[in-house]
């Protein structure tokens, strides 16, 4: 037995070696698929891990309150663009009473626009948020020179702005911005503070916005009376969905709601919004994975080719084979084995150059200060071996199965 896959290892390895170059091309295409599907499978986990990184940035203990109705696994409408106005600032206050929320530690309120911010000759287009309640408590983030709004003068119509970290520099260069006279659209306000640097947080960069008492947003820049979202702070993670059914339930009571199918509002923790993303990502990663498979395809019918071609070329030694006593399911074999070893050589060399080049991505995100973990899964290596095995067998059967069938006397006449 072992002297036979001797001989069979043998067989198959001139067969290769004797003609590198045809080889080779007939290895790229598993070579190309196989690691396109190990990179797309590990720069998906690492997109996950990026964007996922940023979401918990919030922390588990936080709840949101949305305009709009949705279902429970889908954003509400306001995300899309639809204006809904059926979130109040009293909404807000209503969940500061412990009687209708419990275990509720801040809340903080916004309305957000886009405006254009000038100072001098010097322009600005940016997000506006108009904030109100303990918005630092909730949402994190320090104040690097100047401060942050009071509580008296969140609650006042004052003409006051805090800007994040790169629309200071953007706007005001090495000029310091405190103090300084600035017009959001028309309107004029002074500058009091600026934000620390904080990047990209969930689907937030915190250095883009500018910050504004919630009055003044409300009734001087974008002349509305609603809210873009709230947020709640709640003292445990434990304790969140107690509190989410709490916020439901006063949601209801006061926009006069009995069919919870009917609600104007979506309230959420941070925590589901994690589990959708994951959701969301691991779908993608597996259809683009799926896509970049098809390669695979091409590459096995461009080994059944060659190996239909091989099989013409060699006729006159698989006749001289079976004339020396060499059986159908010997030939069959041999063929069979060097489908099956230039797909799996190619898979091999395709998982090393997939890992290789995502390991590369990694180092490259990771240098732009991002969070991007290098995965390599053990799923990924299933696939690569796999898949390229499972391919040889596939398409190597036919030409492996072809060869094996000549008649010895046949194979020996042709030319």
């Amino acid at each position: 037995m072992w002297e036979n896959i001797r001989q069979l290892f043998m067989l198959v390895s001139r067969a290769l070696f004797s003609n590198k170059t045809r080889s080779f091309l007939t290895m790229l295409g598993i070579i190309i698929g196989v690691g396109a599907v190990v990179l797309i499978i590990s720069l998906g986990a690492g997109a996950q891990s990026l964007i996922l990184g940023q979401l918990e940035g919030f922390g588990g203990d936080l709840i949101g309150v949305l305009p709009g109705q949705s279902d429970a696994n889908g954003p509400p409408a306001s995300v899309f663009g639809v204006k809904v106005t059926t979130l109040k600032s009293g909404d807000a206050e209503a969940f500061k009473d412990e009687k209708n929320v419990s275990h509720v530690v801040a809340v903080t309120s916004a309305y957000q626009t886009s405006v254009s911010l000038y100072w001098r000759d010097q322009s600005y287009d940016g997000t506006l948020q108009g904030v109100a309640g303990d918005y630092l408590l909730v949402n994190g983030g320090e104040v690097s020179s100047g401060r942050f709004f009071g509580a008296d003068e969140i609650s006042a119509n004052l003409r006051l702005v805090v800007l994040g970290s790169t629309v200071a520099s953007e706007l005001f260069s090495f000029n310091d911005p405190v103090g300084q006279k600035v017009k959001v659209n028309n309107q004029t306000a002074t500058v009091i503070g600026v934000m620390k640097e904080r990047g990209q947080v969930g689907f937030q960069n915190y250095d883009n916005v500018i910050f504004a008492p919630l009055l003044f947003v409300q009734k001087e820049i974008a002349g509305v009376n609603y809210l873009s979202s709230i947020r709640i702070k709640i003292d445990s993670a434990d304790n969140v969905d107690e509190s989410i059914e709490m916020v439901n339930q006063t949601l209801r009571e006061r926009h006069d709601i009995d069919d919870p199918s009917e609600d104007d509002f979506s309230v959420r923790s941070f925590r589901d919004a994690l589990n959708l993303v994951t959701s969301i990502t691991d779908a993608l990663r597996y259809f683009l994975a799926a896509m970049a498979a098809l390669s695979l395809l091409v590459g096995g019918i461009g080994i059944m080719n060659i190996m239909l071609v091989s099989v013409t070329e060699r006729t006159r030694e698989i006749g001289l084979r079976k004339a020396l006593g060499a059986t159908n399911s010997q030939v069959l074999s041999q063929f069979l084995f060097e489908a099956i070893a230039l797909t799996l050589i190619g898979g091999i060399i395709g998982l090393i150059s997939g890992v290789a080049l995502a390991y590369l991505v990694a180092l490259i995100v990771r240098s732009l200060g991002y969070r991007w973990d290098f995965v390599v899964s053990a799923f990924s290596i299933i696939i690569a071996i796999g898949l390229s095995t499972f391919i040889g067998v596939i398409f190597g059967y036919y030409p492996a199965k072809r060869a094996s069938r000549l008649s010895p006397i046949d194979a020996l006449r042709y030319e």
